[in-house]
């Protein structure tokens, strides 16, 4: 399986921030071909005290050609526009192999 992960800096407004992100952003994304799952972590703090992420944003989809597919869609493009025109300045966007296992 393969991911789309948005790592989001924490914004210095972050009410208009999560509104823009919920209300903009989230509606485009989950239009794009191929989605099979999504994840949503909201970053509370890292193991020595404070970090700068504040959301964790994955999208699951089966396979490397999949993620290209619906990023270069026009579902895709519709949400990098969307997503640019708030966070660019906040988001680090990441194509990642999945592997998950149960214990």
């Amino acid at each position: 399986m393969s991911k789309l992960m948005l790592l989001f800096r924490r914004p210095a407004d972050v009410v208009d921030f999560e509104t823009r992100w919920s209300q903009e952003f989230v509606p485009k994304i989950e239009k794009v071909p191929g989605l099979r799952r999504v994840a949503v972590t909201r970053v509370t703090g890292g193991a020595t005290g404070p970090v700068d992420l504040h959301l964790v944003h994955e999208f699951f989809f089966d396979n490397p050609e999949a993620v290209r597919h619906a990023m270069t869609s026009p579902e895709g493009q519709a949400a990098g526009r969307s997503l640019m025109s708030f966070a660019a300045d906040h988001v680090t966007l990441c194509v990642a192999e999945h592997l998950e296992e149960s214990r």
